[in-house]
Order: C-alpha cells, then structure tokens, then sequence
C-alpha cells in the first residue's frame, strides 16, 4: 500500500485529527514555499483527501456543481464533465522560486460568489500590490462557464 504517492492510513487519520500540514494560512494570502496544498484546502476538501488516504485512493470524487456556485442552468453539464481529482497534488510541499515575483503583467480574477477565505486573502493582497491588476466578477468558481464574456474581456485587456 505504501507505493511512492500512497500514504499510509496512520497519515489519513493524523491529518484527519490534526488538521493542515503545521503551517498557518491565517496571514498567507497565496502558497508559501514549503507549504501543501492541502494547508490551503477547505476542511471539506481535506476530509475527502483524508478519506481517499485511507483507502489507498489516489483520488477523490469530484464535488458537485453546487461546489462552486456554477449558475443553475449549467449545473447539470459541469457535472457531466468533472471527473475524479487526483490528491497528490494536495500533498506535495510547493517550491517557490520567486520567478513569480518577476512576473511583468499579474492579474487576479476574484470570482465574488464562491466563498473562499484563502482566495478574499489573495485578492486583498494583489489588491494591494501595484504590480497586480486586479478584477471582481459576480459569479461563482467558473467564471469560464458563468461569464464566459467577461472573462474574455479581461484577458483581452491584460493581455
């Protein structure tokens, strides 16, 4: 069971029981060099990588439209679509370089309707920082579903 990306179901029950990886989002807008995505995920989401630990499961179940606001009419075709997310993703330390920092031209989409802690952060911090533009949408996750004009707009713009 404990092939390279599989953890052992100790580790599934001690994240269950302890929470994020030991480093606190509280000040951090975005990833932090070292940090798991998991330090960043909701607890719903930590429950299901939790979950799919214990089983040996090198995925979870996708969440449903519902998840991320899609508006109602496209909620059903999102669903059709999403398939299994992969949580190894969620359990490797990010290593950051500071090319990011370099970047000329930094955008941040702030999608309003998807309650997210770790993303009204960010969009506080790149608010903040004149070398972000930064935008509000008033739709859920997928502003690519929910705005898909908007979206082009912006990109068009920054681009």
């Amino acid at each position: 069971m404990d092939a390279g990306w599989r953890r052992r179901p100790s580790d599934a029950e001690t994240l269950l029981d302890s929470g994020p990886s030991g480093k606190s989002n509280a000040a951090m807008p975005g990833p932090e060099n070292g940090q798991k995505g998991l330090d960043l995920n909701s607890e719903r989401s930590r429950a299901e990588i939790a979950r799919a630990l214990k089983n040996g499961d090198i995925s979870r179940p996708a969440p449903p439209a519902t998840t991320w606001n899609v508006n109602e009419k496209d909620r059903a075709w999102v669903d059709a679509k999403q398939t299994a997310q992969p949580i190894g993703v969620s359990l490797e330390p990010i290593r950051l370089t500071g090319a990011r920092d370099r970047v000329a031209k930094k955008t941040y989409i702030r999608a309003m309707n998807f309650e997210n802690p770790n993303f009204d952060r960010f969009y506080a911090k790149t608010k903040a920082d004149r070398s972000w533009r930064t935008y509000e949408v008033a739709c859920g996750h997928d502003v690519m579903i929910d705005m898909p004009d908007r979206l082009t707009e912006i990109l068009l713009e920054v681009a």
